[in-house]
């Protein structure tokens, strides 16, 4: 979790554009970062697949004022609205985006590579699918999001001390935790014009959250035995879910302060 999620990207530059506060070519070029193409399918009013630029200004004209985040995990549909083809559609990614606005749509990433190591080449076609009208699962406040991290981080960072992962993990630990550090340091670009700085604070620290459970759970440090590694499983899995509600609720701060202004 400590890169962007493909669909917070399409989130974030997509309201981006949405708002005007960013051009479609700029907005386009973010979302695939890395990636060779994307593409939208099953867009409505259109025979066939899209790019990003035309996709986008056909679901403002289809009347969508904002887009959210959705991370689901298995009996964790964070950010989902159903229905149930679509919602296994996005578990099976772990990621989607909604739409908000006259017409409820979700995308959802299917991600396919090819070529060697070190040249692989990336595509994304966003499969477009009708949603449900209805708030989004377990998302939280911006603020409550916050406040949560607060504790959460605490809880990261204890867990990390208690398993010792510096001290007993190996060359792989002390990589992870030195790549952390220095992500942490130089800090990162992330969201897009038009969100609140409190959005982005949030982030950043769920970002981080995120990271430390991966390095603490990913099997390394004191814990050697089976029942060991599930104690420290069970300890982080509170944090994880706590980590990702704020991914999303920082994603999808841009429609809710739209929706707080709204008359």
């Amino acid at each position: 979790m400590l890169d962007e999620p493909r669909s917070g990207r399409l989130t974030a530059w997509g309201n981006a554009l949405l708002a005007g506060l960013a051009a479609p070519d700029d907005v386009a070029q973010r979302i695939v970062g890395q990636d060779a193409v994307h593409r939208i399918t099953a867009l409505p009013g259109e025979n066939g697949p899209v790019g990003l630029t035309l996709g986008l200004g056909r679901l403002r004209a289809l009347g969508v004022t904002g887009l959210r985040l959705a991370l689901p995990v298995s009996g964790h549909p964070l950010g989902l609205t159903g229905p149930p083809d679509f919602n296994d559609l996005a578990l099976e990614a772990g990621e989607a985006v909604l739409t908000v606005g006259a017409v409820p749509l979700g995308l959802v990433p299917d991600v396919s590579e090819a070529g060697p190591a070190g040249d692989v080449h990336v595509e994304v076609e966003w499969r477009c699918l009708p949603v449900r009208d209805a708030p989004p699962a377990d998302v939280p406040s911006l603020g409550e999001a916050e406040r949560e991290l607060a504790e959460a981080l605490r809880d990261a960072t204890s867990a990390l001390a208690a398993l010792d992962v510096a001290g007993a993990g190996g060359p792989t630990a002390h990589a992870a935790l030195d790549a952390y550090r220095a992500r942490a340091a130089r800090g990162r670009e992330v969201l897009a014009p038009g969100y609140p700085p409190r959005a982005v604070r949030v982030l950043e620290l769920a970002q981080r959250v995120a990271a430390l459970v991966e390095i603490a759970g990913d099997g390394h440090g004191a814990a050697v035995s089976a029942s060991q590694i599930s104690a420290r499983a069970e300890l982080l899995r509170p944090v994880e879910r706590t980590a990702r509600r704020a991914q999303v609720a920082a994603y999808n701060a841009y429609v809710e302060e739209s929706e707080r202004r709204r008359p």
